[in-house]
């Protein structure tokens, strides 16, 4: 398929927004819509696994039913259960002075607005902000990663078989086509991805001015409290950090365990590894690096801690790794100094730096002189000092005592801050990201502001000095 050219781009933002002004989607459009959109992805969800696994090489089945599947049918649920109680215009007590007026909030679509989804979950990271937008009230032009191709392609078609492009289309192709589509005057541009290439698709939105939600990355700590118990912690660390072979933007990205335990710790993720991915080389559960450039990267990123003499742990063992099938083993690296690339760049893959730290304290102070992460995991029975850190740190979310699940939470906001994202969605925050909550006042047959006009004299003096006492 040919790849789209900037004017044909602009073309179909035009008849989308024709499409838009002539027929704004009213609530029962809008809860049709998202019905017949769970009806055909529930239908074809394994046509989307399948594609996931070609795209990967080898990509687990149930992880793709559960991260790519389920969550994007929750929410789609989620969305049409509240739907129309969002919708409503929602009352406001005016402030006492402009009585007898009244106040109201009223929740409008913005019109069309473009979705760039990543690769790592593909279905995911497409189709909850696309249903989020469309339970808005929103037309929408989607641009999935190129490095998925099968994925996308199925994607294109769900989407051309449901709606007519007016309403929602997707456009394929390479960077190129993603950066000419990051340029378009849309009503509003949500990007997930990298802290990098956020960057330049804000940068990119802003010659327009155009609103963006950025769901990004960087390096999300764990700390691990010095009475927490290793083995559970190893446990929870693992199953964030190795689900899709670590390509997840939230996973840990490197983990403070008490001084003198970081052995004690790595010996329990082997015992993890071993537990729950026999014949790693093989195994049907445990994905593959999407693409050979990300494994040389993640394979750099290793090599280097080795040349600098820190100790590097392969899990199971040294031979688990599959160049030929992409396989990359979970790779431990023990007290890595902070000036590597490892504990510098998101590492978005199964290499976990285990650093051992004298006291939470410090800990915290480590990750409050970086920038700020997207997720923050924190191990601890004491909630007063589990307090204490959520009073010492801001991240774009926390799990305490696990890992990741927040992101799975439709009543809770995601997303991040500063270099980690802005914006945030699921749920109700996904309905408002893509909504303009729009102000209205109703002034009453008497108004109590017509005291307030030249020209001024006594009555004016006195409640001016009143009001400003």
């Amino acid at each position: 398929m040919d790849q789209p050219n900037t004017s044909d781009l602009e073309a179909l933002l035009a008849r989308q927004r024709t499409a838009w002004a002539a027929k704004q989607p009213d609530a029962a459009q809008r809860l049709r819509d998202l019905g017949r959109l769970r009806e055909a992805f529930a239908r074809r969800l394994p046509d989307f696994v399948a594609a996931m696994g070609e795209d990967f090489g080898r990509r687990s089945v149930h992880e793709s039913r559960l991260t790519d599947g389920m969550t994007v049918l929750r929410e789609i649920d989620h969305l049409r259960r509240h739907l129309c109680r969002w919708m409503r215009p929602r009352r406001r007590l005016a402030d006492w002075m402009f009585l007898p007026a009244r106040t109201e909030v009223q929740i409008k679509p913005l019109g069309v607005v473009g979705i760039i989804a990543p690769w790592n979950y593909p279905v995911n990271l497409a189709l909850a902000p696309l249903a989020a937008a469309l339970a808005a009230g929103n037309h929408v032009m989607l641009k999935p990663s190129e490095h998925t191709p099968r994925t996308s392609e199925l994607l294109r078609e769900l989407l051309a078989e449901v709606f007519a492009e007016e309403r929602v289309a997707t456009v394929t192709g390479d960077a190129e086509v993603a950066a000419r589509f990051a340029a378009l005057p849309f009503d509003h541009l949500f990007f997930t991805g990298s802290t990098e290439v956020g960057r330049k698709v804000m940068a990119a939105a802003a010659r327009n001015l155009v609103p963006v939600t950025l769901e990004l990355g960087g390096k999300s700590p764990a700390i691990v409290a010095p009475d927490y118990p290793l083995d559970t912690a190893a446990e929870r660390i693992a199953a964030g950090k190795f689900l899709n072979a670590g390509q997840t933007c939230i996973a840990p990205d490197y983990v403070f365990v008490p001084q003198g335990s970081q052995a004690a710790f790595v010996a329990n993720l082997r015992a993890c590894v071993e537990r729950h991915y026999p014949a790693l080389r093989e195994s049907p559960d445990y994905s593959s690096i999407v693409s050979d450039t990300h494994y040389a990267r993640l394979t750099a990123l290793v090599e280097e801690a080795r040349a600098a003499g820190c100790e590097v742990v392969t899990l199971p063992g040294a031979d688990a790794h599959n160049a030929g099938k992409r396989v990359f083993a979970p790779t431990v690296i023990v007290d890595p100094p902070a000036s590597l690339r490892v504990m510098q760049e998101e590492i978005f893959g199964p290499v976990l730096p285990v650093l051992g730290c004298a006291s939470i304290d410090d800990a915290v102070a480590f990750v409050n002189a970086r920038p700020r992460p997207l997720a923050l995991y924190h191990f601890d029975h004491d909630r007063s000092r589990t307090r204490r850190v959520l009073a010492a740190t801001i991240a774009g979310g926390v799990t305490v005592n696990d890992t990741v699940l927040h992101f799975a939470q439709s009543e809770l906001p995601f997303g991040g801050i500063g270099p980690s994202g802005m914006g945030h969605y699921h749920g109700h925050a996904g309905f408002l990201a893509f909504s303009k909550q729009m102000p209205v006042l109703y002034q009453a047959r008497w108004s109590s502001m017509g005291l307030l006009r030249p020209p001024y004299r006594k009555l004016a003096d006195f409640v001016t000095k009143f009001l400003t006492r």
